[in-house]
């Protein structure tokens, strides 16, 4: 039974000998079109996805960057309140200004040090290509 199936199922000589090149090839042409078309419809809907996805991260990584700098003003003002016990108001403001003005300058000498690796690392792979 299952070699008859199989004999059914491959194209017999008589029926490829009737068939001619240009039918062969309408047919393939046909079967790329189905193919394409179904690729586009795939990738649309991995793109839909994708899309929807990263709209959920974008808004909750903006949440979590509001709720952290609003984190670090708490810190700033209770830092400002504790020192200004300490050394007085406009000492504690100075300090605490010094020490961001400090931290905001390290942060930068970082960033610009990778801006210029990143730089140097693309010159060198369009110098190679």
């Amino acid at each position: 039974m299952a070699d008859e199936t199989n004999r059914e199922s491959l194209p017999s000589t008589s029926d490829a000998a009737e068939r001619s090149l240009v039918d062969d090839v309408r047919a393939l042409v046909e079967d790329g079109k189905t193919l394409v078309e179904a690729e586009l419809a795939y990738q649309k809907s991995r793109a839909a996805v994708a899309g929807a996805g990263a709209k959920g991260v974008a808004s909750w990584g903006a949440l979590a960057l509001a709720l952290v700098f609003f984190a670090l003003m708490a810190v700033v003002i209770g830092t400002l309140l504790g020192l200004s016990t300490v050394i007085g108001p406009w000492a504690a403001t100075a300090a605490v200004t010094a020490a961001l003005a400090l931290a905001a300058a390290f942060c930068a000498m970082i960033a610009a040090r990778r801006w210029k690796h990143t730089a140097r690392l693309l010159s060198d792979a369009e110098d190679a290509a």
